[in-house]
């Protein structure tokens, strides 16, 4: 793709980064951001920065939050006792819309992987297991992917919570496999989370 500017260039190169944007989609952005005026220009950029350097992870679930602990985990009308396992924030707020689960979350921030280099160490397990020592928690339930390596890590983390006496589920498969948990429609979705099963470590 040959460019008349260098500058639109390097700006189509960075936009491309962007998961799901391809060059010429890049290109269109660019080109509708050339056509906006300063102040909308400068209050995109201000907005992206103040992401990148005030947003926080909550310290308890991990889901992003404007303060160190979020909104769910400080709510009173949540269930302590009911503990969701997602694979990231997304998931959190795709459950949330179908408005079905009142408990709480923990989010992994990712799957097991090893063709692409993600063990159990780099995933959020230690801290969901120290969680569940606390005592609180009385059913887990893992709302992950249906792929292989959300069934990876869901039979990974039951190893770890043989030990406790807790109830251990999964979102009914009503989502079909190798599906992502954040494109389930939320009427499905919703369903799962209402007509869970319990894990029996060959889901």
């Amino acid at each position: 793709m040959d460019f008349p500017s260098k500058i639109l260039e390097n700006a189509v190169e960075e936009i491309s980064q962007l998961p799901g944007i391809g060059k010429r989609t890049a290109l269109r952005l660019a080109l509708h951001i050339l056509k906006q005026s300063e102040e909308k220009i400068d209050s995109l950029a201000d907005s992206i920065k103040n992401l990148r350097k005030n947003i926080n992870f909550c310290n308890q679930c991990y889901n992003i939050s404007d303060k160190e602990t979020c909104e769910i985990c400080l709510s009173l009308n949540r269930e302590n006792g009911e503990l969701c396992v997602v694979e990231d924030i997304r998931d959190v707020m795709a459950i949330e819309n179908t408005s079905q689960f009142k408990g709480r979350y923990h989010v992994l921030n990712g799957l097991i992987s090893p063709i692409d280099g993600v063990g159990p160490a780099d995933l959020k397990i230690d801290s969901l297991i120290e969680r569940i020592k606390e005592g609180k928690i009385k059913e887990v339930i893992f709302a992950l992917s249906a792929t292989m390596e959300g069934d990876t890590t869901i039979f990974y983390i039951n190893k770890k919570l043989l030990s406790f006496d807790i109830k251990i589920s999964t979102i009914a498969r009503g989502i079909p496999v190798g599906d992502e948990l954040e494109y389930t429609d939320e009427v499905t979705l919703g369903r799962s989370i209402l007509k869970r099963i319990p894990y029996t470590g060959s889901a």
